[in-house]
């Protein structure tokens, strides 16, 4: 038998569009909405989901999520989810025209990792209370980063820039942002994590990774007051693992 032959790739590629849960004045949960994952054979998959409304809370014109898994060569095995969501507004203070969250991983053979890329990651005219949020991503870090230790060494002076990152138990929290240009009154814009008074704590493209695994969450939020809540919007996983 063909040794080639004896090892096998496992797809990985997740992705959802929205989900969460309100949990006061009023409890409200939200299933995991555009949500698919790529079969471990690798092949395609899409779903989309249309005018999502829950009064006063949050809307979305359209939502919707692709995930791919082929081999284009013998030697290389590929991947590709991308999720998009469209007309969000978040109790009608914050708003964005669109949010693109993408991964995308190349496995060799011969490597032990993926190199996982978030090319195409975007955000459309994000409005906070009526301000432009200008988000600047960079994507040359995972450019750079083609392996888990690549990525932990990279971010670790991020702290000295006062960006947030954080490891421990071989995983890593870390941001594709670059920097945040807004006229919002009083907040940081070196960090990923915005602190908005009276509303609560919005985080902007932020990566977990582990080795060959990279999750980004293109919009997190923690509401505290008045309107308490939990909430995702764009998030997308990638990897995938030979064996034995």
């Amino acid at each position: 038998m063909n040794p080639a032959q004896e090892t096998r790739f496992y797809y990985h590629a997740e992705g959802h569009a929205f989900s969460g849960q309100f949990h006061r004045p009023v409890c409200v949960p939200i299933e995991a909405l555009a949500s698919i994952s790529l079969p471990t054979i690798g092949g395609h998959a899409h779903t989309r989901v249309d005018n999502f409304h829950i009064p006063r809370l949050v809307t979305f014109k359209a939502a919707h999520t692709h995930v791919t898994g082929s081999q284009p060569d013998d030697d290389t095995y590929s991947t590709q989810v991308t999720t998009t969501i469209e007309g969000l507004r978040i109790l009608d203070f914050l708003t964005v025209d669109r949010i693109v969250g993408r991964l995308t991983s190349e496995r060799k053979r011969r490597d032990k990792e993926s190199h996982i890329l978030a090319f195409g990651s975007t955000y459309e005219n994000l409005r906070i209370g009526g301000y432009e949020v200008k988000v600047i991503l960079r994507h040359d870090l995972f450019f750079r980063c083609k392996t888990y230790a690549d990525l932990v060494k990279e971010v670790a002076s991020d702290k000295k820039s006062g960006k947030i990152a954080a490891t421990s138990s071989g995983a890593t929290v870390c941001s594709l942002v670059e920097r945040i240009e807004t006229d919002f009154p009083g907040l940081d814009k070196t960090k990923h994590v915005l602190v908005i008074p009276h509303f609560g704590v919005i985080s902007l493209a932020e990566i977990f990774a582990e080795p060959s695994r990279r999750v980004l969450t293109m919009l997190g939020l923690e509401l505290g007051s008045p309107d308490a809540a939990t909430l995702v919007a764009g998030q997308v996983s990638s990897n995938g693992q030979t064996w034995p």
